[in-house]
């Protein structure tokens, strides 16, 4: 920025101060005026314009067209799920504070949606308060279950070890001690027979009495067999079954057990199960209530520091054109940027340099910058970033337009400088202080080498000069022309016009594409790969780049010759190369066609450029 502009406002001067402007523009005008007339002529021999090599500073730059931003910002935007209506939006230029409020967006679906969520919070947790209490019921159940099982089992396992260790046992003696018994009462018993028969003898006893000795031995023998019986029964038979039976109640208590065991586990994990759904779907009302409720806080927006407000639809720019101004009543979508708070003054010019360009500048380079709205003045700084890409937007309106979005950053603090001002940028690529220059359309290619035509006063004659970098009007000649000479500003387009091979050597692969066009017609109307140099689209598309350049077009003789002339050098030699790959065929099949064109188009020659 100059000195003078960070002083005063261009815009506002005094009277005196507008005179003297005035003059100085008229001196200016006059001087280049004279300039130029000493530069540029015509030649009477010749009868055509011609142009005097120059010799002095010469500057390469590229010249885009951009938009003044905020170096710096806060971006606010929506966060409304989906699509919501502005109720408020304060005044764009407002000077905000941290905390006023910026927009209000409509919330009272919301609303709506947050009463019934409420409802279904509270079903939630009763469901989960439920559930928690079944599973403290149902673990005491389950605990009680298995103690009682775990009771009965111990109580059969008791019961066979008394059986075994107890009741078989003292069973058994008394079957033996009864045995003995019934053995001792025999033993007697018979005594007393034998004593009883000797008195019997001796008529001490009376048959009757020795009748009744004998049956009480009878009786006595008879107990002895009972008990031997009742002895044999109880190890043979009750033992085996009693043992048999407390066994088999020792096995069922304790699958019982088991049993009990796994359905209290069973109904533990169910009743857990249940009580973590109920708990998760609690939290997740839960989650849906405070979801709605920041939703709710967030249809609200409020400065998160102090600063300017610009829309953001007053800074960007969409494929159809300038967005639509945002205001009140306006739907606006998620994520969209609604307000623009600049975080500091200074600010950066976003530019887009077209795909030709790109080669000329690179990060550092100086820029020149001037704002549409603020007339006369001038701000410098310089490329801090280029996009490694494309952008998306230009290749969608036009696969053919590539341009890559630019920064460059402005030097000072940019008082006077809003975002979304338009500006024109010059991005100084290159400066010769001494450099030889003529204007580019002098320059002719003829084969492969940049030519120009010398007036020498009598006629003119080619001559193959060293061709520089240029900026879109004038180009550097490093060797090959002297200050002073002059050359012919419209060229005569036939010295182009030498052999066809020659001539194909500039050819791109559209041969090939014709070629197979005649196999399949549907391809004859596809484009070429984005970014490589084709035919204009159109009726025309199957012509070859070469007669398209020289064949007549649309009843313009030698506008295709123009079209040629107008391609960069770095063009033509990616055409040279894509001939050279050519097969025999292809080139037959593209020199056919070029011959048929100036069949149908006699006038090629034409006339030549005006100027």
């Amino acid at each position: 920025m100059s000195a003078d502009m960070s002083q005063s406002n261009p815009r506002f001067f005094s009277r005196p101060a507008v005179w003297l402007v005035l003059v100085c523009i008229v001196a200016a005008a006059g001087i280049s005026y004279a300039t130029m007339g000493n530069r540029f002529g015509k030649d009477p021999l010749l009868n055509q314009p011609v142009y005097e090599v120059q010799q002095g500073p010469l500057t390469i730059s590229v010249a885009v067209s951009g938009t003044i931003q905020a170096r710096e910002k806060v971006i606010i935007k929506s966060e409304l799920e989906g699509a919501s209506t502005i109720l408020y939006l304060v005044p764009e230029g407002t000077r905000v504070k941290k905390g006023d409020l910026l927009v209000e967006l409509d919330a009272s679906a919301l609303v709506d949606q947050k009463v019934e969520q409420q409802i279904k919070v509270q079903n939630a947790e009763a469901a989960y308060i439920n559930a928690r209490e079944n599973l403290a019921i149902v673990e005491s159940q389950a605990k009680s279950d298995i103690d009682k099982a775990k009771l009965t089992y111990d109580f059969a396992v008791q019961d066979l070890k008394k059986y075994q260790e107890g009741e078989f046992p003292k069973l058994k003696n008394e079957a033996l001690a009864m045995i003995k018994q019934r053995e001792e009462e025999l033993s007697l018993a018979k005594d007393k027979v034998k004593w009883s028969e000797i008195l019997f003898k001796e008529k001490y006893l009376s048959q009757t009495e020795l009748d009744n000795d004998k049956l009480a031995a009878t009786r006595a023998e008879i107990q002895l067999e009972l008990a031997k019986a009742d002895s044999e029964l109880l190890e043979k038979y009750t033992y085996k079954r009693q043992i048999a039976q407390l066994t088999s109640d020792v096995e069922q208590a304790k699958m019982a057990l088991d049993r009990t065991e796994r359905q209290a586990n069973a109904n533990i994990v169910q009743a857990s199960a249940d009580l973590q759904a109920k708990l998760s779907e609690f939290n997740q009302q839960k989650s849906k209530l405070a979801k709605i409720e920041d939703q709710i806080a967030k249809a609200k927006i409020h400065a998160p520091m102090d600063g300017l407000v610009v829309y953001a639809t007053s800074v960007q720019m969409n494929f159809r054109g300038n967005n639509e101004p945002l205001q009140e009543g306006q739907q606006v979508r998620e994520r969209q940027e609604l307000i623009h708070l600049p975080t500091t003054s200074s600010y950066i010019a976003e530019v887009k340099v077209p795909e030709s360009s790109l080669e000329k500048i690179r990060i550092g380079l100086p820029v020149r910058i001037t704002v549409d709205a603020l007339p006369g003045a001038v701000f410098t700084g310089k490329v801090i970033s280029i996009a490694p890409l494309p952008n998306a937007q230009s290749m969608f309106m036009n696969p053919d337009l590539k341009v890559y979005d630019t920064q460059i950053s402005i030097d000072g603090n940019g008082n006077e400088l809003r975002s979304g001002m338009g500006c024109q940028a010059e991005i100084i690529a290159d400066y010769f202080p001494d450099a030889t220059y003529i204007p580019l359309q002098a320059v002719l290619r003829v084969g492969d080498k940049p030519t120009v035509f010398v007036a020498n006063g009598t006629g003119w004659e080619p001559r193959a000069v060293d061709l520089g970098l240029d900026n879109n009007r004038l180009a550097q000649i490093k060797s090959g022309l002297k200050k002073g000479e002059r050359v012919l500003l419209t060229p005569p387009l036939s010295s182009a016009e030498v052999s066809d091979e020659e001539r194909f050597k500039d050819a791109t692969d559209i041969p090939k594409i014709l070629n197979e066009s005649n196999q399949n017609p549907a391809a004859a109307s596809q484009s070429p790969p984005r970014g490589e140099i084709g035919p204009p689209s159109g009726p025309q598309s199957e012509q070859p780049a070469a007669d398209m350049e020289n064949a007549p077009q649309e009843g313009r003789p030698g506008e295709g010759r123009r079209n040629r002339e107008n391609m960069t050098p770095e063009q033509r030699e990616q055409m040279r190369q894509r001939f050279q790959n050519m097969s025999p065929e292809e080139r037959e099949a593209m020199r056919r066609q070029f011959r048929q064109n100036r069949e149908q188009s006699p006038g090629e020659g034409g006339p030549r450029r005006e100027q």
